[in-house]
């Protein structure tokens, strides 16, 4: 039993101490001129569902909750940051390449439509992120709206690659 102890007070011991280790949070000055509504605007009600679902990743400035306080907790939600800015940032959006701008809205559509995102991860805590079936509609309809839009400023070859005959 004393062996039990042992390791109980080691255990214990290393969660406290890895409490000082906190990653650095998602906050961030965001240029203005760099975000996605910069260039296209988005509607008052998908920017309400953007806000709620998607934008704790795929922005320079994620709201924690109070156990993001809380190690190893902290460590699992930054590595979920740094994936989805990684796959899609939408405050430096405009500073990528057409061509990746519009993949990144092509893949949005597929992704919502699929069900993939929000991740399923962060709707576990994050239950306002659910999506409506209507909310999806909404994201994609908008989606397709920047497409679109990109087809009517810019040339066909600088959105997509061309194809190898």
């Amino acid at each position: 039993m004393a062996i039990l102890k042992k390791i109980g007070l080691i255990l214990l011991g290393a969660l406290v101490l890895i409490q000082f280790i906190r990653p650095e949070k998602n906050q961030s000055t965001v240029n203005p001129d760099q975000q996605l509504t910069s260039r296209y605007p988005i509607p008052d009600s998908v920017n309400t569902i953007l806000q709620k679902a998607c934008m704790d990743c795929h922005s320079n400035n994620s709201h924690y909750p109070w156990y993001a306080s809380v190690q190893p907790i902290a460590w699992w939600l930054d590595e979920h940051i740094r994936d989805g800015k990684k796959h899609l940032n939408f405050d430096e959006y405009t500073h990528r390449s057409l061509r990746y701008q519009f993949h990144k809205m092509e893949e949005t559509i597929e992704m919502v439509k699929t069900e993939e995102m929000p991740l399923p991860s962060y709707t576990w805590t994050h239950t306002e992120a659910r999506l409506t079936k209507a909310e999806r509609i909404a994201i994609t309809q908008w989606a397709q709206s920047v497409m679109d839009t990109m087809k009517q400023r810019y040339p066909a070859d600088s959105l997509v690659k061309p194809r190898k005959s």
